[in-house]
C-alpha cells in the first residue's frame, strides 16, 4: 500500500479543551499495526489523557511544539522528538504550543486491547469506547467536563522522550547500500515496536531488498525523494513507485515480495516502524539468505528443484 498524507481525508474531533484534525494514513493496509498524523490546535490537547493496557504507543513530532503530559507532570516537546508509551505505565496525552503541534503516532492494533482514561472515569475497548447512558457520557465528553488538566513547569526529560539528533546513528555505505540510521524509539526504551529514521544517501538503497514472515512494517517519507522498489521474484526489481514527502508505505507481513527503498540524488530521509516480532523470518532474494529474529541466526539457504522429504 502506498498513499501520501495529503490524500487522507481528516477527521475533525472536538470537546471542550481537545481540538485538532486525524488521519488514518495506513487504514486497512495493515493488520498489526497504524499509523495516524494528528494536527492540534495552538494551545489545545490532543487526546483524553490514558493508559494503554496492551499496545506501546509511541509519538513522533512532525512539526510545532508543545507538552506531552504524563501523569500530572509535562515536558517540552518539538520537532524531531521521539516520546515512547509502553503498555500499562503512565497516563498520556499531549498538548499543543502557540503555533501548534504536528505529529504522527505509531500503534499496535491489540485485538484485546483496553485502555483506561483516569480523568475521564471511562475507558475504550478495542476500536470502540465503552459508553455510559446517554450520549453525552462518551469518554471524550466526560474529559472535556473533567477540565483542562494543569500544566506546571516543564521538567526534565525523561528517558522515554529522545531528539533524533542526539541519537548515535550507525553508518553503512556499500555498493548497493548507504545510510545513516538512528534507532529513535530503542534509545527511548521501546519493547514491542521499533521506530528508525534512516537518511539514505543519494542512490543507494535503504537495506538489501527483503521480505518479513511475521513482521509487519511502515514507512514514512520525511525528506527528499526516490523509489520503492518491490520483487515479486528473482533479484531485480518487479516494479517501482516514485515516493516524496509524505508518502506512508505498508508492507503487510507474509506477501513474499520483497521491498528496498532507492533514495534520488538528493537523498531520501525515512521513518521505519516494525512490530519487533520474534517468530519472524526475514528473506533476502538476492543473496538468498534468511535472518531468523528470535535466535539472532542469519544462514545462506540452498535451493533444490525437488524434496525427497529425507534429511
Amino acid at each position: 500500500m502506498i498513499s501520501h498524507w495529503d490524500e487522507v481525508e481528516g477527521r475533525r474531533r472536538e470537546a471542550g479543551h481537545i481540538a485538532g484534525e486525524w488521519r488514518r494514513l495506513t487504514g486497512a493496509a495493515t493488520a498489526k499495526s497504524g499509523v495516524s498524523r494528528v494536527r492540534v490546535d495552538p494551545g489545545r490537547w490532543s487526546t483524553p489523557a490514558h493508559i494503554h493496557g496492551a499496545e506501546e504507543e509511541i509519538v513522533y513530532v512532525l512539526g510545532g511544539s508543545g507538552l506531552s503530559w504524563q501523569d500530572g507532570t509535562t515536558y517540552e516537546i518539538a520537532v524531531g522528538d521521539c516520546i515512547v508509551h509502553r503498555a500499562g505505565e503512565e497516563a498520556h496525552t499531549l498538548r499543543a504550543g502557540e503555533e501548534g503541534l504536528d505529529a504522527l503516532i505509531f500503534g499496535l492494533r491489540v485485538y484485546d486491547e483496553a485502555a483506561v482514561l483516569p480523568r475521564a472515569g471511562a475507558g475504550w475497548f478495542g476500536a470502540g469506547y465503552i459508553r455510559l447512558a446517554g450520549e453525552e457520557d462518551h469518554p471524550w465528553a466526560r474529559e472535556a467536563a473533567a477540565g483542562e488538566p494543569e500544566v506546571g513547569e516543564p521538567a526534565v526529560r525523561r528517558d522515554t522522550i529522545v531528539n533524533a539528533a542526539v541519537v548515535e546513528p550507525v553508518v553503512r555505505d556499500g555498493a548497493t547500500v548507504g545510510r545513516r540510521v538512528r534507532d529513535l524509539a530503542r534509545a527511548a526504551g521501546s519493547e514491542d515496536t521499533g521506530l528508525r529514521i534512516s537518511e539514505v544517501f543519494a542512490g543507494k538503497l535503504n537495506a538489501a531488498p527483503h521480505c518479513h514472515s511475521a513482521e509487519e512494517e511502515i514507512f514514512v517519507v520525511l525528506d527528499g525523494d526516490g523509489e520503492l522498489e518491490l520483487y515479486a521474484e528473482g533479484s531485480e526489481p518487479t516494479e517501482r513507485h516514485a515516493v516524496r514527502r509524505g508518502h506512508v508505505v505498508a508492507r503487510r507481513a507474509g506477501t513474499g515480495v520483497a521491498h528496498a527503498f532507492r533514495a534520488g540524488p538528493g537523498g531520501l530521509t525515512l521513518l521505519m516502524y516494525g512490530t519487533r516480532d520474534t517468530n519472524d523470518v526475514c528473506y533476502y532474494p538476492r543473496s538468498n539468505k534468511v535472518k531468523l529474529r528470535g535466535v539472532g541466526l542469519v544462514a545462506r539457504l540452498e535451493r533444490l528443484d525437488y524434496w525427497d522429504g529425507e534429511e
